[in-house]
């Protein structure tokens, strides 16, 4: 006769093979899942055979069934216990001895089981609630069942339980909350074994527990599949919901077939049967429907103050691209998220192409110091860029844990060092832009699955936003460049006027000094004091040293004159001596040649080169410059005991050509900056005296353009660079 516990049963053995199966497709963590795999199919055994034995019209069959029934009441304990040895990662000796034996303890009850007489272990059986036969353990009072129910259902399931609860206490964050809720599923899971084991001693209390059977699994099981999104309210209403609607699915036409039989026989006769099966097959058909509107309902309730804030991101995400401001956007996003999400910490890391790293550009927490940048080679950053999606430190602590992988081992540190709940990755179509750090959430709650597709499409929103900001920032650098170069090219067209000026005064200078000394040779000072001698001789003395500066400054002006004016067309026959001697005139008022090593290796008026003196020179003076610079910045990074700059300069003929090398022991260029250095406008330099970026694009211009040649390069990252030149070589007639 169908029954409430038949009823139960049944539902048990439905809704554990169906999360055995899920838990084996779906689960992540192989050692975990199995175990969990094993404990749902030994529950549904006790469901199955739950069912049979309270179904059962004889004692002979209810007593094969039970024995049935009994092999999830023996290793239900053992496997939970094994369940939470993985989930927690215990380690200790004693810990994995009382597994062992747990399981030897097991099997050696299961032998009694199906093969002791009843006296000695099952007891025998009486019928109660006037419905279904159970054990009677006072029929033969068995010590060894006595010792079975303390070992496994005081001691190891308490045992296992205080392991729980120690971790709890210890924990924080997501790890805490997925905890607090199997704690929770383990209190509903053990209540009806024990009110069933009530039977046994006569306190006839109906098992009703029973149906909580089917309810803990589905909790602890969507946890396995994708334990991130765990919410303990949101699972339990879920799971609630599932068996409160396939309860009256299954239960209704079962209770039906036993309440009313008789009555359907009497109206129906021998085709009775049909009533409860068409009412099966119509709740069968209206339940789905009825338990997505149910549970749309509860979680509506349940996740309002998320999806609050979830709506309040999506809206703040479409507004990021008017904000041009690179460091006003970044601490929006992060003040954002901090203040609607209700998070501990935020940063947001950005590539810098200068320095080759992921540095921190903003964060949101006063309380810590955070890191201040990784590098591209970090593990992290590479696995990241992979997969394209969230990382979580909660998945990546179990993956270290369940496969003791030192990936994970790293993964797991360098989150910790970030503050790091959740890493969302910045992607514009393949282009890795950075990541945003995310702490926990103050209220305790786990982030999920619509909290990390809400942060993607805001990463998404602020990475189009992120590179428009940094386009103009780039622009509005570029147009400060761009009138940086116009007002030195005026300066250019002004150095004739500015120096006949400041020759004038020079000369003006040179006559009055000139003059002065003049007479102070035509004075008589034999009459005059010693004192007045030793004044008249230092009067001399300046006047000397006027007249050498204003030789020097007149030649300083020259240079400038010869370095700024456009000079003639005309193409000559020129030495590298001629050229290199007249960039070093110059060079030497910007570069303190004195601090490098300038060597020339060539031969000396053994080939000349067809070009103009002038523009070849302002190649030369650029090739200086840059050098220096990177020499200055070598010196400064790398801080090299012993170290001294070098430019090596090389020539030689070939054929029709001289090949002229520029070689430095520099910083040297990043490799993804070796494709741009030609580029109008782009600089590497560093120093407060930042270049327009027009030198590189200019000296192609000349050589390639203007002479018809070469240019090409070569650099290793913080060794040096060498700028290889190819030129037209003067070829004489032969006469």
């Amino acid at each position: 006769m169908i029954n409430a516990f038949a009823v139960s049963s049944i539902l048990i053995f439905v809704s554990l093979s169906f999360i055995a199966i899920l838990v084996l497709w779906k689960g992540k963590d192989r050692k975990t899942k199995n175990v969990w795999f094993c404990l749902c199919l030994v529950v549904a055994s006790w469901g199955f055979g739950g069912y049979k034995f309270a179904t059962a019209t004889s004692q002979e069959d209810a007593y094969f069934w039970r024995q049935i029934a009994n092999i999830g009441v023996i290793f239900t304990p053992v496997l939970y216990y094994h369940f939470i040895y993985l989930l927690l990662g215990l380690e200790k000796k004693y810990q994995s001895f009382i597994r062992i034996i747990s399981y030897i303890l097991g099997i050696i009850f299961l032998f009694l089981n199906f093969f002791a007489p009843p006296n000695l272990f099952n007891g025998g059986l009486r019928f109660v609630f006037n419905e279904f036969y159970y054990s009677d353990w006072f029929q033969y009072r068995s010590l060894l069942y006595i010792a079975f129910y303390v070992l496994f259902y005081w001691f190891l399931l308490i045992f296992a339980f205080g392991i729980l609860v120690s971790h709890f206490i210890q924990s924080k964050g997501l790890s805490r909350n997925q905890l607090k809720y199997i704690i929770f599923a383990s209190l509903v899971a053990w209540i009806a074994p024990h009110s069933m084991f009530l039977i046994e001693f006569h306190i006839d209390i109906y098992p009703l527990p029973n149906f909580l059977i089917a309810i803990y699994p589905l909790i602890i099981a969507y946890a396995i599949i994708k334990y991130r999104l765990m919410d303990i309210k949101l699972a339990i209403t879920r799971a609630g919901i599932f068996v409160a609607v396939y309860t009256l699915v299954l239960g209704l036409p079962f209770a039906l077939a036993g309440s009313a039989r008789n009555w359907l026989i009497e109206n129906l006769g021998s085709q009775w049967w049909m009533a409860p099966l068409g009412l099966m097959a119509g709740l069968a058909t209206v339940g789905p429907f009825v338990y997505i509107y149910l549970q749309r309902k509860a979680e509506e309730k349940l996740l309002r103050e998320q999806r609050r804030y979830q709506d309040t991101l999506k809206q703040a995400s479409l507004g990021m691209t008017r904000i041009r401001n690179l460091n006003k956007l970044l601490n929006l996003i992060t003040h954002i998220i901090t203040r609607t999400v209700g998070i501990t910490y935020a940063g947001v890391y950005l590539y810098n192409q200068d320095t080759d790293e992921y540095v921190l550009q903003v964060s949101r927490d006063k309380g810590r110091v955070p890191v201040p940048k990784l590098s591209p080679d970090n593990p992290l950053i590479s696995w990241i860029m992979v997969k394209r999606e969230p990382m979580i430190y909660e998945e990546v602590k179990r993956m270290r844990e369940d496969t003791k992988d030192p990936t994970f081992v790293h993964f797991e540190e360098v989150m910790h060092l970030l503050t790091a709940s959740v890493i969302i990755p910045i992607f514009l179509e393949d282009k890795f832009l950075g990541f945003v750090v995310l702490g926990d959430k103050i209220s305790g709650q786990i982030y999920t699955d619509e909290d990390l597709s809400v942060f993607q499409v805001l990463a998404s929103q602020a990475a189009l936003a992120i590179e428009n900001a940094q386009f103009y920032e780039d622009a509005k650098e570029m147009q400060e460049q761009i009138a940086q170069a116009e007002k030195m090219a005026t300066i250019g067209t002004m150095a004739d006027g500015l120096s006949h000026q400041i020759n004038n005064r020079f000369y003006a200078l040179s006559l009055i000094a000139g003059d002065s000394i003049d007479t102070i040779k035509m004075m008589d000072t034999s009459k005059c004091t010693p004192e007045v001698k030793d004044m008249i001789e230092q009067l001399n003395h300046a006047l000397e040293r006027i007249q050498v500066n204003v030789m020097q400054g007149g030649e300083v002006v020259k240079g400038i004159m010869k370095y700024t004016r456009k000079g003639e067309e005309k193409f000559e026959p020129l030495t590298m001596d001629q050229i290199i001697d007249g960039t070093l005139e110059m060079v030497q008022y910007k570069v303190k040649l004195s601090e490098i090593d300038i060597a020339r290796d060539y031969q000396k008026d053994g080939f000349k080169i067809k070009g103009n003196l002038i523009q070849l020179q302002e190649v030369f003076f650029n090739f200086i410059d840059n050098a220096n610079d990177a020499i200055a910045e070598r010196k400064a990074t790398l801080k090299e005991e012993g170290y001294r700059g070098k430019i090596t300069i090389r020539a030689r003929a070939l054929a029709d050509r001289v090949e002229i090398i520029f070689e430095d022991n520099g910083m040297g260029i990043k490799e993804e900056n070796e494709k741009k250095i030609f580029t109008p406008f782009f600089t590497t330099k560093m120093s407060s005296r930042r270049g327009t970026g027009l030198g590189l694009y200019v000296i192609r211009r000349i050589i390639e353009d203007m002479h018809k040649g070469t240019i090409t390069h070569e650099s290793q990252y913080k060794s040096g660079t060498r700028f290889i030149v190819e030129l037209p070589l003067d070829i004489q007639p032969s006469k």
